[in-house]
């Protein structure tokens, strides 16, 4: 067991390596945007074409990349090339078909951005210039899905790490350079990303065209088609909770209100990116594992491991991002001032993403059984959950709203996904250590904003909460010492 788990654990750390450290590049875009951008109204119509953009890539995609990764994982040789061809191509010939559908939805796309008249009586054609990069960005995006699959499932995790990571740092410089450089303002970040994105495409090739056949097979199509598609508002619906708070916040507040929101929603998914680090080598682990003896106490065991690492990541986040994003380099603050009330949300949308991705670990029993039509049920519920809990909160709270409406979602669609996996693959796990992790994590959130909204979070209450959070793992036996030294000499023998 130890050696599917350090199996597991190796993927991760070089997914992990891309993910952090490519991200941590974009990372500082977001304090830089608050810089660059003349308002937080700007801010926020930015966030709007990329909740836009999140929405329709799933649209675009189907759950055929999904599709792909369960037959190729069962097939070999030129059948996989079969498997990937007959997905690359439909892929290809949809997004094509869709493109041109949402090209000609131009003017009913722009009415419901409402975008402010001291906005776009400046230059209206720089917002339909837009609207043009957001569907090329689309189409280069949904292109290389496949290609990327194939990488993760033939574990060439390094060669999926540096393609992400070039990525990142070209959209990284690309944005320092029309920014600063060139003055193109918002532009620049639809042309950074859409050259970024051909990237992407250009150093996929070689894999593309080793795989191709210029073939599709009729059984597989419809095979894909059939397990990929329930994906579709199983994937709509988890995106609804991701994004709609966006345009949700804008419509019940304002741009700008949604501008301080989404930059600090960003601090929040920092968490996202370990669970995205996670879940890149999870899929794959959990399919090419299925079939072993042990395979139920193996992922038992990764839930624990996983829960205890995001809690402890969870903690020091959230208690000192804002002196972080606070600090001052030569004089300014890394995160623009005008933007530092909204960073009181942070813990709350780390906390949904911890529960994101306990939602993302139950997802195994689902796949190896194909029970892939709960999906929309477990997703859609939580989608409801999201998209009324934001009605009811954000009136009352503003952008806390939102985020405590995010962490709801989260946390009934990692409920149900669990009702469901366990009632179709049972496995039994470490319930004691999992509900004690969870009630202190709740417990700490409570004790975190009683003293932010009646004392005060100072360094020393902060350094109390840390200490006081680790010691109650070890008094309520979430960690013990031997455990703690077994899996310390696992990790280091990683390489």
């Amino acid at each position: 067991m130890l050696d599917k788990i350090k199996q597991l654990t190796k993927d991760t750390a070089i997914y992990g390596i891309s993910t952090i450290l490519g991200r941590f590049f974009g990372f500082i875009l977001t304090p830089f945007y608050t810089h660059v951008l003349p308002d937080k109204g700007e801010m926020g119509i930015y966030n709007n074409y990329y909740a836009a953009i999140a929405f329709l890539n799933v649209i675009f995609i189907y759950g055929m990349d999904a599709a792909f990764m369960k037959y190729a994982s069962l097939n070999s040789g030129e059948t996989k090339k079969k498997v990937f061809s007959t997905a690359f191509i439909a892929v290809i010939v949809t997004t094509a078909i869709l493109s041109v559908f949402l090209y000609f939805l131009q003017d009913s796309f722009m009415s419901y951005l409402d975008i402010p008249k001291k906005y776009f009586a400046v230059d209206p054609e720089r917002f339909n210039r837009f609207f043009f990069y957001l569907i090329l960005i689309l189409i280069l995006d949904t292109v290389t899905i496949i290609p990327f699959a194939y990488l993760r499932l033939e574990r060439k995790s390094k060669k999926f790490a540096l393609i992400r990571l070039i990525n990142i740092v070209v959209n990284l410089l690309l944005n320092l350079l029309f920014f600063i450089q060139l003055k193109w303002g918002m532009e620049s970040i639809f042309i950074a990303n859409l050259i970024a994105s051909l990237m992407n495409l250009v150093l996929l090739y070689p894999d593309i065209i080793k795989n191709l056949v210029l073939k599709i097979d009729k059984e597989y199509l419809r095979k894909m088609f059939l397990f990929g598609v329930p994906y579709l508002p199983a994937s709509l619906s988890a995106t609804i909770v991701q994004v709609i708070n966006r345009p949700m916040v804008e419509k019940l507040t304002d741009y700008e209100t949604l501008g301080v929101f989404s930059a600090s929603y960003k601090l929040g998914t920092l968490m996202m990116l370990v669970v995205m680090m996670f879940q890149f080598a999870w899929q794959p682990f959990f399919l090419t594992n299925a079939k072993e003896k042990n395979a139920k106490e193996i992922f038992s065991k990764v839930l624990t491991l996983f829960l205890l690492f995001t809690s402890l990541l969870w903690v020091v986040i959230s208690l000192f991002i804002d002196d972080v994003m606070k600090m001052k380099l030569f004089g300014i603050s890394i995160y623009q001032e005008r933007y530092q009330d909204g960073l009181v949300i942070v813990p709350i949308i780390l906390l949904g993403y911890l529960f994101n991705g306990i939602y993302y670990n139950f997802q195994a029993g689902i796949y190896i059984e194909e029970k892939t039509k709960y999906f929309p049920i477990v997703t859609g519920a939580g989608a409801i959950v999201n998209v009324f809990a934001n009605l009811l909160l954000i009136p009352v709270w503003g952008i806390m709203g939102a985020a405590v409406a995010t962490l709801a979602s989260y946390i009934v669609m990692a409920y149900g996904l669990f009702y469901f996996s366990q009632k179709f693959y049972k496995i039994e796990y470490e319930f004691a250590k999992i509900a004690r992790i969870i009630l202190l994590l709740f417990a700490t959130t409570g004790i975190y904003y009683y003293i932010y909204y009646s004392i005060g979070l100072t360094l020393i209450y902060k350094l109390i909460i840390l200490v006081g959070f680790i010691s109650a793992l070890f008094a309520l036996q979430v960690i013990k010492k031997d455990e703690l030294i077994k899996m310390t000499k696992l990790l280091l023998r990683v390489k």
